[in-house]
């Protein structure tokens, strides 16, 4: 049974199911598989492992498979899985607080995850943790959220969340999923997105990615306020668009009509 208050939706369609392990690349049916040479080199972990409807699908792909679960009544099923599985281990945990590189044991990471919408952010953020250690990222959220990660500059969805995510991987808008794909459904609509790594920031000269993400965050600190304005904290409006001017983009230019390449560029001039 789903726990409301755990924002669990579980994947109950198998046809579905189906449908996401073609996409990444675990299904046998899938139009390019992995390859089985790579097993060696990388693990999978899941996140939120449920009853175990996707983890017998990263299973078939016969790398190791590391499910990280939170909620105790579903652990006896995975357990029960893992009993049949050598290459299946069930941790007991919660993602945002679990050393996913001490999981991986030296392996790169691919990572799936049918995440708890209403956390899905600060997830996203863990993940970006590990950005050097992981190759994929592929992840069921809210239809929103899939759209706002893979926007670009100049859609009104584009803002801070857009910005971090495609600094750290490159966000690929991959299946639609309906609402009766789950039970209990979703009042939102859902979406999988594959995030493959590493993104934008291995390009950039960022020493300090944390700092720079700051920057972006004050940067869309009120959407309606142009960058110059956003930015008083940090240097005055006519040096703010002096630069905007040195880099030839508009002196009222707001942030979401920036490009990761060009708040980079901002960042480091202001800086």
């Amino acid at each position: 049974m789903a726990r409301q208050r755990l924002g669990q939706h579980f994947l109950s369609d198998p046809g579905w199911r189906e449908k996401i392990a073609r996409a990444i690349r675990v299904s046998p049916h899938a139009p390019q598989p992995m390859s089985r040479a790579a097993e060696l080199d990388f693990c999978w972990i899941e996140i939120g492992a449920g009853h175990g409807e996707m983890t017998e699908h990263l299973l078939k792909s016969g790398a190791p498979v590391i499910a990280v679960e939170f909620d105790p009544p579903l652990l006896a099923r995975l357990q029960k899985l893992a009993e049949t599985h050598p290459n299946l281990t069930v941790v007991s945990g919660d993602v945002l607080e679990t050393d996913l590189s001490a999981l991986a044991a030296g392996r790169r990471m691919r990572i799936y995850g049918n995440l708890p919408y209403y956390i899905t952010s600060p997830i996203l953020h863990r993940l970006f943790l590990y950005a050097s250690q992981i190759d994929e990222v592929h992840i069921v959220i809210q239809l929103e959220v899939a759209q706002r990660l893979t926007a670009r500059p100049g859609i009104k969805l584009y803002g801070y969340l857009s910005v971090a995510t495609q600094f750290y991987a490159r966000p690929e808008f991959t299946l639609r999923l309906p609402r009766g794909a789950f039970r209990p459904p979703p009042e939102v609509g859902s979406a999988l997105v594959t995030l493959k790594f590493p993104g934008e920031g291995a390009k950039l000269r960022i020493e300090d990615a944390s700092a720079f993400l700051e920057f972006v965050k004050t940067c869309f600190g009120q959407k309606r306020k142009t960058i110059s304005n956003n930015l008083r904290s940090l240097a005055s409006p006519e040096r703010v668009r002096g630069i905007l001017k040195e880099l030839k983009l508009r002196e009222d230019a707001r942030a979401e009509q920036l490009s990761v390449a060009q708040l980079a560029v901002l960042y480091r001039a202001i800086s």
